[in-house]
């Protein structure tokens, strides 16, 4: 199997994607989306933009790798009665079966960024984007101070070197290489603007709780614990993991939990 395609099937992202929802509606607010738009939302899990994107009347279609969240989006499309959005299982680095200049905006919110072959991926959202359409990317920034860059650093520390030739998706969160990227697909320097954003993770539980979410079904965080199990570490990279999720949550109440994680939001005019 496609080792991308394992590593977000291996767990249940729903469970981290609940908590993201708010975070998701406000962003979608500030995309400009009108119910002419064709809107396709790249690595889309189980819809926590391309929902909002479609309440907001776009035609919108959902493509990610692992089938587990597609079936979720559909569900939950479903469940909204939305006729207007659609899930489909798709690699973000070889989107054959989308046409060229299909979208007037492409949106991917921390989803895109863990394809491999970046460069293919630049040149895919490009290609099915149309002329005088936008490309909007979320991506997490590497060594940023707050959760999810954290929570990925600690993560790594317990796994295995990756393969050879492997590149980081936390590349995605770098200036100079987003700009190479979607240089080499043919987009101009200035046509690329960039902006810190945050992203707040809401849940209706404790922090140490929220842990064990990312444990147990965050594919990243679930392979770091069986490394950590295999080594004899897992209480080591569980009390890391709760020491970081404690201090980072500004929740006033000890059984719920609020962090926020800053993000670099790529914007492309194509």
């Amino acid at each position: 199997m496609n080792p991308n395609k394992a590593l977000w099937e291996k767990g249940d992202f729903t469970q981290i994607a609940e908590t993201m929802r708010e975070s998701g509606t406000a962003l979608v607010a500030t995309l400009g989306i009108s119910p002419d738009m064709t809107v396709l939302d790249l690595g889309c899990g189980d819809g926590t933009t391309a929902i909002p994107e479609a309440k907001l009347g776009a035609t919108v279609l959902g493509v990610d790798i692992a089938q587990n969240l597609v079936a979720a989006g559909n569900r939950r499309t479903a469940a909204e009665g939305l006729t207007n959005c659609r899930f489909q299982e798709g690699d973000a680095a070889d989107l054959h079966e989308l046409n060229d200049h299909s979208f007037d905006l492409v949106v991917s919110i921390f989803g895109a960024m863990f394809a491999p072959r970046p460069l293919d991926v630049a040149r895919e959202m490009v290609r099915v984007t149309k002329p005088g359409g936008r490309i909007v990317m979320g991506n997490w920034i590497p060594g940023d101070p707050t959760l999810v860059a954290q929570v990925l650093k600690v993560s790594s520390a317990y796994t295995p070197p990756p393969p050879e030739g492997f590149v980081s998706p936390m590349l995605w969160g770098v200036e100079d290489h987003v700009i190479d990227r979607f240089g080499q697909a043919g987009i101009a320097k200035d046509h690329i603007s960039f902006s810190r954003d945050t992203f707040t993770f809401n849940a209706p539980y404790s922090p140490s709780e929220f842990v064990n979410k990312f444990k147990n079904y965050y594919g990243p965080t679930m392979n770091a614990f069986d490394a950590a199990n295999a080594n004899g570490k897992s209480a080591e990279l569980a009390r890391e993991l709760d020491s970081l999720f404690n201090s980072q949550n500004k929740s006033t109440t000890p059984d719920t939990t609020s962090i926020s994680a800053t993000f670099l939001r790529v914007t492309v005019q194509c």
